[in-house]
């Protein structure tokens, strides 16, 4: 409809053409559903490419985000464990000093 293609949501409708069904449609598949005009193809063509572009920029940011956290955990984690190395380190020199004495 944001494209002034109204005469289309009946028939897109009756398909059950949804978000993800509409991003897997060529131009062969939209003139079976009844759009003839080139020129509204082109439109809706050039649309899903923006959107599976956008799509595509969302995906990778997210995977860096989840990579970025998983690096974080990794660097958390291992603080974690010199932090629990250091305090055996520091009660085992206290014994063997006093064990010396």
């Amino acid at each position: 409809m944001s494209l002034n293609l109204e005469q289309y949501v009946s028939e897109f409708s009756a398909h059950n053409v949804n978000g993800e069904h509409l991003l897997q449609l060529d131009g062969s598949k939209l003139k079976a559903l009844g759009m003839t005009s080139s020129q509204d193809r082109a439109v809706v063509k050039k649309k899903l490419k923006e959107m599976k572009a956008s799509l595509e920029k969302a995906r990778k940011a997210q995977e860096k985000m989840e990579k970025q956290r998983e690096k974080l955990r990794k660097k958390e984690q291992e603080q974690l464990q010199r932090k629990a190395k250091k305090p055996d380190k520091c009660s085992s020199e206290a014994t063997e000093g006093a064990s010396e004495q």
